[in-house]
C-alpha cells in the first residue's frame, strides 16, 4: 500500500462578503445616479438631451473653450461618451467647435448662443432641485457635507 506524500490540502477560506448597503463607492455610485436621473427626467422631457449632453454644456458654461479631453476630464466620463454627446450637441447647434489657435490639430468647444440660452434655462432648474435636496440637511450638515466631499474627492485621486 503506497502512502500518499501529498500534503493535505487546506480548506477553502471563508469569502469575504461585501454588504453593498454599506459599501461607500456604492453607495456614492447609487446615490449620484439617483440625483443625476431625477434632474435629468426633468430636462429631457423640456429640451431633449441627457444627462451626458447636459453634462457637456454644464462643462462649458462653466469653462468655455475646452477640448473634448479638457471636458471628459472636468466630469470623469469616458471620452467616447463625451466624444458622442459632442457630437449630438454640435448637430444640434447647440456647442461650436473651433481650430485653436495655429495648432490646426487641436480644437476647442464652446456654446453656440442656442447652447447658452438652452444652459440658461436649466441652470435655475438644476439649482432649484439641489436647494430642494439640500434643505433636508441643517446648515452645519451642509458644510459637512462639502467637507467631506472635497476630502473624499481629494483621496480618490491618483
Amino acid at each position: 500500500m503506497a502512502h500518499d506524500s501529498a500534503p493535505p490540502q487546506e480548506l477553502p477560506a471563508a469569502h469575504e462578503v461585501l454588504e453593498l448597503e454599506r459599501f461607500l463607492p456604492y453607495r456614492l455610485s447609487v446615490l449620484s445616479n439617483h440625483v443625476s436621473q431625477t434632474i435629468a427626467n426633468a430636462y429631457a422631457e423640456r429640451f431633449g438631451i441627457g444627462i451626458t449632453e447636459w453634462r457637456v454644456i454644464a462643462v462649458l458654461g462653466r469653462y468655455p473653450e475646452l477640448s473634448a479631453n479638457g471636458v471628459a476630464e472636468r466630469t470623469a466620463m469616458d471620452k467616447v461618451a463625451v466624444s458622442r454627446a459632442v457630437a449630438r450637441l454640435l448637430r444640434r447647434g447647440l456647442i461650436e467647435r473651433e481650430m485653436h489657435g495655429k495648432d490646426r490639430r487641436r480644437s476647442v468647444l464652446q456654446l453656440s448662443q442656442a447652447g447658452h440660452a438652452l444652459y440658461d434655462q436649466v441652470v435655475p432648474l438644476a439649482l432649484g432641485y439641489e436647494r430642494e435636496l439640500l434643505a433636508r440637511l441643517d446648515a452645519d450638515e451642509r458644510v459637512m457635507l462639502d467637507r467631506l466631499l472635497t476630502k473624499l474627492d481629494q483621496a480618490s485621486r491618483p
